[in-house]
C-alpha cells in the first residue's frame, strides 16, 4: 500500500489514478490472501446506553444481551453529532462531517428553505479523497446492502451498494461472495415517541428516572418510559433479524455490530453535544466467541466504524481517513485519548458549537454566545414532553436546572467533570481551580480543527456557492473515458475524486472498477460520480 499512500501525498490530481488505486487495491488483498468474513451492521436510531450492560436495568433486552454475553461491549463510544444525518455522515465516510461540509442539518429534502434561503435539498460536495466505505469492500469482492436508510447529506453514488431498499439482504448476494450488510431499524426515532404514544408501555412510568432538568410530571415520566418501551420493541426486531442469520446458517460465520446514532430523541438529549447527546452503545459479536462477554474501555468515536470494518476485511484503510481502526488486521496501535464532535445548522436554526471530550472532562466552544442552547425547531414540538416543557417555561414554573436550557444566552466556554456531574450542570470553565484543564482543552479542540479543517466558519451559502462553481446548480461527472489496450477494456474520468461504475447491459447493480476489462462480447455500460456532484450519463462499449 506505500505506493497507493505515495499518490495521495503528491499534488497530481487524485482522479487520474482512481483506476491505479483500485487496482493496486485489489492485487494487494488478493496477494495476501485475506479471510473476508460476512459482517453485519444493526443500527437504532436515538438511542443512548439504556441498557442492562451500561449499568441501567430499568428493562430487558433479551437479545441485544445475547450479543453482549457472547461479544465485546465497548464502554466510551461516542457519534461526532447528537443528530441523525451529520452523524451519518461521518459514519459511512470515516471522516469528520465538519471537513466534509455535512455539518448543517439537513441538506437533503430540506424542509425550511424560507427561512434559510438555501436549496431545497442539495448534496455535499465531498473533499475529492473522501469514498463511501462500502465502495472498498466491493471492490475487495462484497456484496454491500444496506436497508435501507442512507442520510448521508449527499446522494451516494452508484458505487456504494449492490442494494438500497426496504428489501436490502444479504440473502440476494452471488453464492460464495461475503457480505456487508446493514439493517437501520427506526423503533427508537424521536417520532416513535409520539407516533407508539398509544402503545401499551413495558415499564411503570412512575419508577423511570428522570433527569434534573425535567419536571417530575406524569408528562415527562410518560415520555421517558415510551423510549424504554421503544427499545422493548427494537430488541424483538433484533431477535427476528437474528434468528434470520441463524436459519440461514450464517451465524457462526459473521461479524455482528450492534450500535445507534447518537443519544435519545427526548429533550435536550438529541441535537446536543453534551456527553448524553453523543455516547452510544456498540457490541460487536465475533462468530468464534473470541472475547466473549468481555468489555472494553477504549475510547471510540464512531468515525472508527468504517476503517474498523475495513481492517476486519482485511483491507488497509486509506490513509485519508479520520477514524481508526479499532479491530482486525489494521488496528491502530495508538489509542484515542478523547473524541471531538459538532452542532452547527439544525433545520431552520443556525449555530455552532465545537466539543472535546475525554476521561473526566468534557470542554464546549460556543461561537454564538448570544444564543440560547435552546433551538425552537417546529419538528420536536410534536413531542408532548417539548410542548410541556415550553409551557411550564412560559407560565413561569421551571424552576433550577429546569431553567438551563431556555437560558437566553449560554457562555462562550463551558466545561465540566461529568464524573461527578454526570447531566453537566455546572459549569466550571470560570473556576480558577481548573484553569490548567481548560487551557489544556481548548488546545486540544484547535489542534482538531488545524488536522481537519473545520468548514463551519464558511457560510452555508458561500460553501455551496463554491461546490456549484458559482452556478445554480451541482457541476456533472465528466464522461467517462473507454479505450481499448492489450484486448482489455480500459475505463477513466477526468473529474477528480470521482468513482467509476460498470456492468453488463441489463443488470441492476453497478460494479467498481477497479481494473482493465477483459474485452467482452456483450455491451458493456459505465457511469461516473463525484459525490456531490450531478452523475455523468451512461456511456456504452
Amino acid at each position: 500500500m506505500n505506493l497507493i499512500m505515495n499518490i495521495f501525498k503528491t499534488s497530481i490530481p487524485l482522479g487520474r489514478y482512481i483506476c491505479l488505486f483500485y487496482f493496486i487495491f485489489s492485487f494487494e488483498s488478493t496477494l495476501l490472501g485475506q479471510d473476508k468474513p460476512n459482517i453485519l451492521w444493526i443500527s437504532a436510531e436515538d438511542m443512548s446506553p439504556r441498557l442492562s450492560m451500561y449499568g441501567d436495568n430499568t428493562i430487558k433486552t433479551l437479545n441485544i444481551e445475547r450479543l453482549a454475553r457472547e461479544g465485546i461491549v465497548y464502554e466510551n463510544v461516542y457519534t461526532t453529532a447528537g443528530v441523525c444525518a451529520p452523524s451519518r455522515n461521518a459514519i459511512i465516510t470515516g471522516s469528520y462531517q465538519t471537513y466534509n461540509g455535512g455539518h448543517n442539518m439537513r441538506t437533503l429534502n430540506n424542509t425550511y428553505p424560507e427561512q434559510t434561503g438555501l436549496p431545497k435539498s442539495y448534496s455535499v460536495v465531498m473533499p475529492p479523497e473522501v469514498k463511501c466505505f462500502p465502495e472498498y469492500l466491493r471492490a475487495a469482492g462484497y456484496y454491500t446492502t444496506n436497508n435501507n436508510k442512507t442520510d448521508y447529506q449527499f446522494e451516494a453514488p452508484p458505487t456504494a451498494w449492490d442494494e438500497v431498499s426496504n428489501k436490502a439482504t444479504w440473502r440476494n448476494r452471488p453464492k460464495g461472495k461475503p457480505f456487508f450488510s446493514v439493517f437501520n431499524f427506526n423503533t427508537t426515532h424521536e417520532s416513535q415517541i409520539w407516533a407508539n404514544a398509544d402503545k401499551p408501555l413495558s415499564v411503570d412510568p412512575l419508577k423511570v428516572f428522570l433527569p434534573p432538568f425535567y419536571p417530575d410530571n406524569l408528562v415527562a415520566r410518560k415520555e421517558v418510559a415510551r423510549q424504554y418501551s421503544n427499545i422493548s420493541i427494537l430488541d424483538e426486531e433484533i431477535g427476528a433479524l437474528l434468528k434470520k442469520l441463524e436459519d440461514d446458517g450464517l451465524l457462526d460465520n459473521t461479524i455482528i455490530f450492534f450500535w445507534t446514532d447518537h443519544g435519545d430523541g427526548l429533550p435536550f438529549f438529541k441535537r446536543e453535544i453534551y456527553r448524553r447527546g453523543l455516547h452510544v452503545p456498540l457490541i460487536v459479536r465475533f462468530p468464534d466467541g473470541k472475547k466473549a462477554g468481555s468489555r472494553d474501555a477504549r475510547w471510540i468515536s464512531s468515525i472508527d466504524f468504517a476503517p474498523t470494518v475495513l481492517s476486519l476485511a482485511g483491507i488497509e484503510p486509506p490513509g485519508k481517513l479520520s477514524g481508526k481502526a479499532f479491530l482486525g488486521k489494521y488496528a491502530s496501535k495508538n489509542g484515542r485519548e478523547m473524541v471531538f464532535a459538532a452542532r452547527d445548522r439544525l433545520d431552520s436554526h443556525y449555530d455552532r458549537v465545537r466539543t472535546v471530550l475525554a476521561p473526566k472532562y468534557q470542554y464546549i466552544r460556543n461561537y454564538y454566545p448570544e444564543l440560547p442552547r435552546y433551538m425552537d425547531l417546529e419538528y420536536r414540538k410534536q413531542q408532548p414532553l417539548m410542548r410541556d416543557l415550553l409551557k411550564q417555561k412560559e407560565e413561569g414554573k421551571l424552576t433550577g436546572f429546569q431553567n438551563l436550557w431556555f437560558e437566553k444566552t449560554k457562555p462562550s466556554e463551558e466545561l465540566y467533570d461529568w464524573e461527578k456531574d454526570p447531566f453537566e450542570l455546572v459549569n466550571l470553565a470560570q473556576d480558577p481551580t481548573y484553569v490548567r484543564i481548560l487551557v489544556k482543552m481548548r488546545k486540544q479542540l484547535d489542534k482538531w480543527q488545524q488536522d481537519f479543517p473545520d468548514k463551519g466558519a464558511i457560510p452555508e451559502k458561500e460553501l455551496i456557492v463554491g461546490w456549484w462553481q458559482g452556478k445554480n446548480q451541482p457541476p456533472v461527472t465528466a464522461l467517462p473515458k473507454m479505450t481499448i489496450n492489450a484486448e482489455k477494456l480500459h475505463i477513466s474520468c477526468s473529474t477528480v475524486g470521482a468513482s467509476i461504475g460498470w456492468r453488463s447491459k441489463g443488470e441492476k447493480s453497478w460494479n467498481v472498477y477497479t481494473e482493465p476489462i477483459n474485452l467482452p462480447n456483450q455491451t458493456i455500460e459505465c457511469v461516473a460520480m463525484r459525490i456531490g456532484y450531478l452523475s455523468s450519463e451512461i456511456v456504452t462499449y
